[in-house]
């Protein structure tokens, strides 16, 4: 069977990310559709690809979201162009995993904001970003959508507007309130995920208050100075900010936060999140990897069943 005869005949209006409940419904593509689409096919290195902007005119000339377009080709091998670098890790069938996924992100500070950006290059399709906050001068030294252009404008719509900008087939939702054991819930419902860019231990028992009460996982990360460390929490496990002798606040309070500490720890939260979204059995599960940057020194530390 051609190619074309591929596309052409293919029928999948429901798209399911395995053990989230999530769900949403791809539009069937007519012929004229696929079409447009496959007569800006290439091929590069064995995969073939299509332009973004090939993509955007579908979905603006047919009325589609983007991201149902670049469903449509990756679910006939035709992955855009734009991800292509991301299929040799992920494959073809990961990346559909990504677009279909949505993640909440709470905090778009320090971490927050490079979560963001890696969730959005990726491709995770629906990105909601939760942060009460607005941009302050000492931001400047490490989160990534503060500029002097946007000191006193609110974080979320900041990190919304950049998204946009890196890539528009991701749809994003901007939460400008503290999340808590009212709201969590609330917020988070739709979410496969949610990632903390938090800086307090009581945001974090919320948030995985309102996880445990939906069933999903949450990936920890938390920095001060040049250490940090990151886990996977699933309900039912006991993190380490529900013990009661458990200050509010680190040594951030201290030792502040350089510029690549936040990056460092951000990375590694968005690698175990794709881990996550697709599947893959090589991801932190019942422990926590803490690291000091200063030492180039990391441990794995097991986490405590509940």
């Amino acid at each position: 069977m051609s190619i074309l005869q591929v596309a052409v005949t293919f029928h999948f209006p429901i798209y399911y990310c395995p053990a989230y409940q999530y769900t949403w419904e791809v539009p069937l593509l007519p012929r004229d559709h696929v079409e447009s689409l496959l007569i800006n096919v290439k091929e590069n290195g064995g995969i073939k690809t299509v332009p973004f902007l090939a993509c955007r005119k579908i979905a603006s000339d047919f009325g589609m979201k983007p991201r149902d377009v670049e469903t449509a080709a990756l679910k006939n091998g035709i992955c855009p162009e734009r991800y292509r670098r991301n299929i040799g890790t992920i494959g073809i069938n990961g990346q559909m995993k990504l677009l279909g996924s949505r993640a909440a992100v709470i905090g778009c500070g320090g971490l927050g904001g490079w979560i963001i950006e890696l969730l959005a290059r990726a491709g995770v399709g629906e990105i909601v970003m939760v942060d009460p906050d607005v941009f302050d001068e000492n931001n400047l030294n490490r989160q990534l959508f503060s500029t002097e252009d946007n000191i006193g404008k609110p974080k979320a719509i900041a990190a919304a507007s950049r998204v946009a900008a890196v890539n528009g087939a991701v749809e994003t939702f901007a939460v400008v309130e503290f999340l808590d054991e009212k709201n969590g819930r609330s917020i988070l419902e739709g979410s496969a995920i949610a990632i903390d860019a938090l800086d307090n231990n009581k945001g974090r028992r919320n948030a995985y208050a309102a996880c445990c009460g939906l069933g999903i996982p949450f990936v920890h990360g938390a920095i001060g100075g040049m250490f940090g460390q990151v886990g996977v929490f699933y309900p039912g496990d006991r993190p380490l900010w529900e013990n009661d002798d458990v200050p509010d606040k680190g040594i951030e309070t201290e030792t502040g936060n350089p510029p690549f500490t936040p990056a460092f720890v951000a990375s590694l939260e968005v690698s175990e999140t794709v881990k996550v979204l697709t599947a893959s059995e090589n991801g932190l599960k019942g422990e926590l990897i803490w690291f000091d940057l200063a030492g180039l020194e990391s441990q794995r530390i097991k986490i405590c069943p509940a």
